[in-house]
């Protein structure tokens, strides 16, 4: 039985994976700032702070596969950005590094292109960042030092670029972006197994009808992914035409009296 860390365990994603992977026949450990499942080999740390370094290496001894979805979730201050979603997941590499685990699947988002118009051809995975927010800046630099990693350290990285996950789509946009709880669970089973090397890209979408990105980076290392957001169609939210424009929806839009936050 295979072993893998998941950081932010406790969260939406998190528990989905827990217990998902659980079901694939993986051995779950989990770090996360608040208590987890009692099932779960768990440990509570701030990966924010340089202390956690000796909690990532205790959990990650013997195991063989990290899963990095430990960060701010949204759009906040430049310093907290920096502190808990850049400088930690360099720490989180680093740790996986000195441990030896290679296999590693790091939770990015949509909002590392959020500011690329929607329209024409589905956009690649590997689309060039176009970040709508402090947070998507975050997501853009992670996936540049998970490429860093691959290629220095020989690991193998997929950036999983997530868009809407939710149990069901919330609104018209999810209707293209939304990411069931099963096709997370089917999505990063592959990013752990499927033969690769390097550091990849994948959009984390289900199988949408009115997808606006392409799915050709996922089917190439095995996903195949099986609920379509169109089924709800009748029962979302609507977006206005401005949430509907761009890649990152209402990230893109500007907040009255925000600006830039520092």
């Amino acid at each position: 039985m295979n072993t893998v860390l998941i950081t932010g365990a406790a969260g939406h994603i998190g528990r989905t994976l827990c217990a998902g992977l659980a079901e694939k026949g993986w051995r779950i450990r989990g770090i996360d700032l608040v208590e987890m499942p009692p099932e779960i080999d768990g440990r509570i740390a701030d990966l924010a702070s340089a202390d956690s370094a000796r909690t990532l290496a205790e959990m990650l001894d013997g195991c063989d596969a990290l899963i990095h979805l430990a960060a701010v979730p949204e759009e906040d201050k430049w310093p907290k950005i920096l502190t808990a979603n850049i400088d930690a997941t360099h720490r989180v590499l680093e740790s996986a590094r000195l441990a030896g685990v290679r296999r590693v699947v790091y939770a990015s988002s949509n909002h590392a292109t959020g500011y690329t118009p929607r329209g024409g051809d589905p956009l690649p995975a590997n689309a060039f960042p176009r970040p709508d927010t402090f947070y998507g800046v975050s997501k853009v630099a992670s996936e540049a030092l998970c490429s860093l990693y691959a290629d220095r350290h020989g690991m193998r990285v997929v950036a999983l670029r997530i868009g809407t996950f939710a149990p069901v789509p919330p609104d018209e946009r999810a209707l293209a972006t939304w990411l069931s709880p099963a096709d997370m669970v089917a999505l990063t089973h592959a990013a752990l197994t499927a033969n690769i090397d390097g550091f990849r890209i994948v959009w984390g979408i289900s199988d949408n009808s009115r997808a606006w990105w392409s799915p050709a980076a996922g089917e190439s290392m095995g996903y195949h992914p099986r609920d379509d957001a169109e089924k709800f169609a009748d029962n979302v939210l609507p977006s206005t035409p401005e949430e509907l424009a761009k890649v990152g929806g209402p990230f893109t839009l500007p907040k009255p009296g925000d600006g830039v936050r520092e």
